[in-house]
């Protein structure tokens, strides 16, 4: 299996059209109007029909860089489902006259997602995180759903994405594994770019980039308290626990994004 070939589409029906009634479009971007308990069977059933997809959570700096980024809003707009992840998406949703009832985010997903595969009999392979970090991802899913089937983990090497070797090795391993689900946790864009050049290794798999969650799903980082989760603050907890990491990225780019992303939002709605 060669990592650079064209990977199959998903079979008719995983995506989110331009001419469905079930979508909200922000900035140009459409997502579907889901909570997670529907993301979630929309998975299932589609795996029991023998149809894969990939699915991006929207959180608001995907969409700013879908904005302001050349080329982002091609490669997030050929995934077969989108999402909103994040509270500031829900008020421009709500400011505009389309609600969306509430965030689908990917640290969640990892967990309500392998709980569905173990009750459905499904298998779940695990890409990406740092060194170690997906393995204990498994062991902390394995130890809450003992029927889960992980068929797999890898953790690439710094640079995987130039090394033409790297990525023919993780197409082989997947397509060995032969997983229903694949978590990709690298960040975006890089996991969604690695999606686009792996979907054809495991084609009736649904592969879900997930960000950060395998520390979250391993202990090895704390999430925000739910009533700070709610109130849309859980990004400043981010920034509080990663602060060299993150504060560029929310308070030079996101923050002024959203504000603008309001705007706009009551601009439509009037």
């Amino acid at each position: 299996m060669s990592a650079t070939m064209t990977p199959r589409r998903a079979a008719e029906g995983s995506a989110i059209r331009p001419e469905s009634p079930e979508r909200v479009v922000l900035d140009g971007l459409a997502v579907a109007p889901w909570t997670e308990t529907r993301t979630v069977e929309h998975v299932v059933t589609s795996l029991a029909e023998g149809r894969g997809g990939w699915m991006v959570t929207v959180n608001l700096d995907i969409l700013r860089q879908v904005v302001q980024v050349e080329g982002i809003r091609e490669l997030v707009e050929s995934s077969d489902l989108r999402v909103a992840d994040g509270m500031p998406l829900l008020w421009a949703a709500r400011l505009q006259g389309t609600p969306l009832p509430e965030r689908v985010c990917g640290s969640n997903l990892i967990h309500s997602l392998p709980a569905a595969a173990s009750r459905n009999g499904r298998s779940i392979y695990l890409l990406g995180g740092d060194p170690g970090t997906a393995d204990s991802a498994a062991e902390a899913l394995r130890r809450r759903h003992p029927d889960l089937r992980v068929a797999g983990t890898h953790c690439p090497a710094f640079g995987f994405e130039k090394d033409p070797g790297q990525l023919a090795e993780m197409a082989r391993a997947i397509e060995q594994a032969s997983p229903d689900i694949v978590f990709v946790a690298l960040g975006f864009p890089k996991q969604e770019r690695l999606v686009e050049q792996l979907r054809a290794a495991a084609p009736d798999a649904w592969w879900v980039g997930v960000g950060i969650s395998f520390s979250f799903a391993s202990g090895r980082v704390k999430r925000a308290p739910r009533w700070v989760q709610a109130i849309g603050l859980e990004w400043l907890h981010r920034t509080l626990q990663e602060p060299r990491r993150l504060f560029v990225r929310y308070f030079v780019h996101d923050i002024p994004f959203a504000l603008g992303l309001l705007a706009r939002s009551w601009r439509r709605r009037r």
